[in-house]
């Protein structure tokens, strides 16, 4: 078994997220319940992970694609956006653990990221490479920032929408993202069964450059819009080109 794990640790330290499904759709959750949890129960390290943080239920992993991307991962087996797991009374709030944890990004990059110049990103089921539950962490594409701007303002939870990277997506301004603003919450209103939450991606930003002052925009798209997207990871920049354009 250990030397399995070491195989899919090789694996991953080899390839990106967006291509490690060819060889192993379970590989994520392989490193994380199979080494990085193990590792913090018996020794307090988080072995493979930056970090473990059992309480909470979450472990953070650097992904092999791009100098800061890093995957927020459930260290209990959820498969996706469609599970119903995220839904329930109890669920963790991984929005909230991923924007907590947002200066592993900042960190990689060396530089100090303004809140909406940071993003969470999940794909929906047909658009991932992996079965275990992931939450992209990275910096947004300085375009989309700029474009996203024009709704700092917009009365809190109100649909607007938008075009964004081609694709149109729908875009709220929350001001916390826990209980009824829990982006899953929200989403699942207009998308109440794992079959319709499937098709769904979504796509966490400060509003602006404080969320303290401007709260946060959910963004979200779906393959069953019409000029939809499954995915919103394109909005994130995973080579971080943000100060390059200044």
């Amino acid at each position: 078994m250990q030397r399995a794990l070491g195989i899919v640790a090789v694996t991953l330290a080899a390839t990106s997220c967006a291509h490690i499904a060819a060889l192993d759709p379970d590989a994520l959750w392989k490193i994380v319940g199979g080494q990085c949890v193990p590792q913090e129960e018996a020794m307090g390290r988080p072995g493979q992970c930056t970090l473990v943080n059992l309480s909470e239920h979450y472990a953070i992993l650097k992904d092999i694609s791009g100098v800061t991307q890093h995957l927020l991962i459930p260290t209990d087996r959820i498969t996706g956006i469609e599970s119903p797991a995220i839904l329930t009374p109890n669920a963790p709030d991984y929005w909230v653990d991923g924007w907590n944890e947002r200066k592993v990004v900042s960190d990689s990059l060396g530089e100090p990221l303004a809140d909406n110049q940071f993003g969470l990103e999940i794909n929906s089921k047909y658009r991932r490479t992996q079965q275990q539950l992931h939450i992209h962490m990275d910096c947004m594409r300085a375009d989309v920032t700029q474009t996203l701007a024009a709704f700092r303002h917009a009365p809190p939870g109100t649909w607007q929408w938008d075009t964004l990277d081609g694709a149109r997506y729908r875009i709220m301004r929350v001001t916390s993202l826990t209980q009824n603003d829990n982006p899953f919450r929200i989403v699942a209103r207009d998308h109440p069964d794992a079959q319709a939450m499937a098709t769904q991606t979504i796509l966490v930003t400060g509003a602006g450059p404080s969320t303290a002052q401007d709260g946060w925009l959910v963004v979200n798209s779906g393959m069953d819009v019409d000029g939809g997207s499954g995915t919103a990871e394109g909005l994130l920049d995973h080579k971080c080109r943000l100060f390059e354009a200044h």
